[in-house]
């Protein structure tokens, strides 16, 4: 009995490791917003990483005439994941 435990246990333990919450993009300061957008940059797989950059420096909505597309960005993706940024990405056709 206690041999076919050991396994379930290391195996339930494996999977709690790994389902854990996604990082929230916290844009209050530029120093946060750097620091949460690499660590929720990690939850995506390779193959979105480009697009979530590309994301990043391609704000929705920003206008030629933005005094400070830094601002604008952090206010944009605060509150989001990196799932969500790729998601609005794709929804404006950024690819």
């Amino acid at each position: 009995m206690r041999r076919a435990a050991i396994p379930l246990l290391a195996l339930l333990l494996a999977s709690a490791a790994c389902s854990r919450e996604p990082v929230v993009i916290d844009g209050s300061t530029a120093e946060t917003f750097a620091m949460t957008t690499e660590k929720a940059r990690r939850d995506l797989p390779i193959k979105d990483r480009l697009t979530f950059d590309a994301a990043l420096k391609n704000v929705g909505g920003r206008r030629y005439s933005d005094k400070n597309p830094d601002a604008t960005a952090r206010e944009a993706f605060n509150g989001m994941t990196a799932f969500d940024v790729v998601a609005d990405a794709r929804a404006r056709g950024l690819e």
